[in-house]
């Protein structure tokens, strides 16, 4: 235990740190050390340094350790099974591994633990460019399930540019499934686009023009198109999407726009698929609140009232759809209970204007409906609206009568025999006089504004355009009373003390504009959400993209 105390714990220490001029002084001492295992879990000194770092002091520290090893260290293995090359490719280490590579070219066939590949280990940690690098080295070796399991890593990891190459060299992986019976497709269904790893450059195949040129929609339109040129029916087309789940519709529940897109453009009878309770992809855009979705609507010509009559098992069209309460990461897009009401009224409205007359008999029930889902909302968005109105009240309130005092406490004071005030023709008792009027009326109107917001009914139909606007306009006032007392109180100080020294009035009088930056800066927050909410989110039923999309020659 000396031993290892004094050696093996400071040359552990060493390659972590990449400090090769301490280690190989320990070596010295014992060159076992070199090739040892020197720490629990039987790691050697080569395996502790490939996965430490990728900087140049680490790969300095293993470029001189191999010259002190010879060939067979580079495969011995810790207690797991997994040589320093499996570290290596785990860690992305690039530099490393082609230092090793060099000295052994058939570490990179070696499997590590529970019989995983480096390749596929490099797969699981999203090393991009050490997963290509060793897939290019090994591929000729990897067995058929080898392959399958790198596929779906790569997909799950986010690496597509690498899917995509490997799908093009053997293209029957596009009918490969996993353990959970799912084919890529299915998990590009539900993939989302933040932890891309694009490692690739691909030329083809060209996907919806209205769209950035992602690999993952490549990868896609790819897939998709490989299963459908050879399939040799549609029932087995409509197997396949339908098992072991829906994957329209899996994309549909996520908003999953370019994967719809390259889908239902290559076969737009999936328009008019229904999932198992009877409802389209447009029915659940609907319930899931994915506005890029239902615009699809729009592009369909007659097909559109065939949908909006539609109803599913339990007797609900894409009104009564819309009327139920939305998913609360959908609700969230928006603070405030009172705007995530009026985001959902704006949806009720959108899908109204798409229903045909004679369905607009089950209007009265959708109402009903829209009442009980939200409830609870309402309460929550009318406890919050005054709550904010009660509060600018106060505020407005202080600022009236602090701007009125100052109306009758005239700053310089009055001339002894004319009682006009002193700084009359003066710029800044003009300023003074201008501002401190502005405040008051602001103010008051802020006031008045607010209280007819603490006395409105709050019916449901109010938070659509009713509360919103008034609480904009009360917050304009607001806004406009506090920047017009800013500049009351700068010129009264200034004409107040601007005598021998004009830096300090003029340093303090310039000072007194921080609370009105401090304002825009604290409530920049709550004005996006209340234009949004009011007015940009009724733009996004206006897309400027389409769905639908065909090449031209």
């Amino acid at each position: 235990m000396k031993g290892f105390f004094n050696l093996c714990v400071p040359l552990y220490k060493h390659a972590l740190e990449g400090n090769w001029e301490e280690a190989k002084v320990i070596i010295a001492k014992d060159d076992r050390l070199k090739h040892a295992a020197i720490a629990s879990g039987s790691p050697t000194l080569l395996h502790i340094a490939a996965g430490a770092g990728e900087d140049a002091r680490h790969t300095h520290f293993v470029q001189e350790l191999l010259r002190l090893l010879e060939v067979k260290h580079l495969s011995l293995r810790d207690y797991k099974g997994n040589t320093a090359f499996c570290f290596a490719a785990a860690t992305g280490n690039m530099a490393v591994a082609n230092l090793m590579f060099e000295m052994d070219s058939e570490l990179a066939e070696l499997r590590g633990g529970l019989g995983a590949a480096p390749v596929q280990l490099a797969a699981l940690q999203g090393r991009c460019d050490m997963t290509l690098f060793l897939y290019n080295m090994t591929k000729r070796v990897l067995r058929e399930d080898d392959l399958q399991l790198l596929f779906f890593t790569c997909i799950n990891t986010g690496n597509y540019g690498l899917a995509l190459k490997m799908a093009k060299e053997n293209q029957m992986l596009a009918f490969a499934r996993n353990e959970n019976k799912e084919t890529a497709l299915h998990l590009l269904a539900r993939s989302s686009l933040e932890s891309c790893c694009q490692g690739l450059e691909h030329q083809e195949p060209i996907i919806n023009p209205g769209m950035k040129r992602q690999v993952i929609f490549q990868l896609v339109k790819f897939l998709w198109q490989t299963f459908i040129f050879k399939s040799s029916s549609k029932d087995e087309i409509f197997e396949f999407i339908r098992n072991p789940s829906h994957l329209l519709f899996d994309a549909a529940k996520v908003g999953n726009f370019g994967f719809l897109s390259e889908l239902i453009s290559a076969y737009p009878s999936l328009i008019l698929e229904m999932d198992s309770r009877d409802q389209t992809i447009i029915h659940v855009a609907v319930t899931s609140r994915h506005a890029s979705i239902y615009n699809l609507i729009r592009e369909i010509g007659s097909q559109k009232d065939i949908i909006a009559t539609m109803t599913d098992t339990e007797g609900n069209t894409l009104l009564h759809l819309a009327a139920k309460r939305a998913p609360e990461r959908q609700l969230e897009l928006v603070s405030a209970a009172a705007f995530q009401m009026c985001l959902e009224l704006v949806w009720s409205k959108e899908v109204e204007k798409i229903m045909l007359p004679s369905s607009l008999v089950n209007l009265k029930n959708s109402e009903d409906c829209s009442e009980r889902e939200h409830a609870e909302l309402r309460n929550d968005a009318e406890c919050w609206m005054k709550s904010i109105a009660q509060n600018c009240m106060l505020i407005s309130t202080v600022i009236a009568t602090g701007v009125f005092a100052a109306s009758i406490t005239i700053p310089g004071g009055l001339h002894d025999k004319s009682g006009k005030p002193n700084y009359l023709k003066k710029p800044p008792f003009l300023v003074f006089a201008i501002s401190d009027a502005v405040a008051f009326i602001s103010s008051a109107t802020a006031i008045l504004i607010f209280l007819s917001i603490l006395v409105s009914r709050y019916a449901e139909s109010d938070f659509y355009k009713s509360l919103p606007l008034k609480l904009i306009f009360g917050l304009l006032g607001l806004f406009c009373s506090i920047t017009s007392m800013m500049v009351t109180f700068a010129s009264a100080f200034f004409i107040t003390y601007y005598y021998d020294s004009n830096w300090v009035p003029s340093f303090i009088s310039a000072f007194a504009f921080l609370p009105i930056l401090l304002f825009i800066i604290l409530q920049f927050s709550l004005w996006c959400d209340i234009m949004y909410s009011t007015f940009y989110c009724k733009n996004i039923f206006k897309p400027d993209k389409s769905i639908l999309y065909v090449l031209k020659n």
